[in-house]
């Protein structure tokens, strides 16, 4: 029954650029790049216990490597490959620094990270054009033509995430990580090595969001420091992991859904003052729903079992 469901699911999301409007691919292009954002946060934050804010970092790593490969010329699809390369080397070397830290402390040297490289991109004018932007080549595509493209990029990027997840879920690596999560000195003890593991785990969340980067950078076609280091970057996939729920493999999914019909309904309807009216909504559901909304189902469904 599982597997005819999630068929029927593929089967319609493959079909969404055939029957819907420009607007409506956006939307469903823009979804596929929070479920990657989601998923990938959850390896390091929702698995390990490690609450990093490094993803905005990732992202813009990655849009800013593919979008300066491009301008030298490269093709495209080179570029993209460069840009996730670019974000897993640099979490490399990243999480070999900072994952000896805990807590707040590693929350904190996390924050950082996109600050520093926005500065750096700032400074470095001749090769990313600094403040004024990087305006990336314009493909030879009609508009229907390019959004059905990068729908389809995403939708394929996504895949791929949740099939890492998958993997990482099922094999020795994901019973290590909520190994550290649980206990990290107890995992240590038990033969886990907690600084390879969590390595790896920082290296996830952040070859994924580098490709996405470096698919958006494509995607829009101009870049600038500013956006692509946004810190709602590094604070959008922690809401949407804690909305779903941390540690499982739909609960991310499901958050990024729901996140995104959330923040597409009060933009509609609370234009000059959206973020704080999105603020308080995602605040209050994770208050009341500290387990995510995949807890709210089951405590439904249980209801349900008594009453009857």
């Amino acid at each position: 029954m599982k597997r005819k469901l999630l068929l029927l699911a593929l089967m319609g999301i493959l079909l969404v650029p055939m029957v819907a409007n420009n607007y409506m691919i956006r939307l469903a292009t823009i979804m596929m790049l929070y479920c990657v954002l989601a998923l990938s946060w959850n390896f390091i934050g929702g698995l390990t216990g490690y609450p990093s804010f490094a993803t905005a970092a990732f992202f813009g790593l990655g849009a800013y490597a593919g979008a300066v490969c491009q301008g030298q010329g490269a093709p495209m699809y080179l570029a993209w490959i460069l840009g996730a390369l670019v974000a897993a080397i640099f979490a490399t070397g990243l999480g070999l620094a900072i994952l000896r830290l805990r807590g707040h402390y590693f929350a904190i040297a996390s924050l950082v990270v996109a600050d520093v490289l926005r500065e750096i991109v700032n400074s470095t004018t001749n090769l990313t054009g600094g403040g004024m932007g990087f305006n990336l080549p314009i493909l030879k595509l009609g508009v229907d033509a390019q959004a059905k493209l990068f729908y389809y990029l995403m939708f394929v990027l996504a895949l791929l995430t949740v099939a890492t997840a998958v993997l990482v879920d099922r094999h020795r690596l994901g019973f290590g990580l909520r190994c550290i999560k649980q206990n990290e000195d107890a995992a240590n003890m038990i033969g886990v090595n907690a600084t390879i593991y969590k390595t790896v785990a920082f290296i996830l969340s952040a070859v994924f969001v580098g490709w996405a980067g470096a698919f958006y950078a494509s995607w829009v076609n101009y870049i600038e420091p500013g956006d692509v280091f946004d810190v709602l970057y590094s604070v959008k996939p922690i809401v949407m992991v804690l909305l779903g729920r941390a540690g499982t493999i739909s609960g991310p999914i499901i958050g990024a859904i729901v996140f995104l019909l959330m923040e597409e309904l009060v933009w509609r309807n609370f234009l000059t003052f959206h973020a704080g009216v999105l603020g308080l909504i995602v605040v209050a559901l994770i208050l009341y729903l500290p387990d995510g909304v995949l807890a709210l189902n089951f405590r439904r469904l249980l209801a349900w079992r008594k009453n009857g």
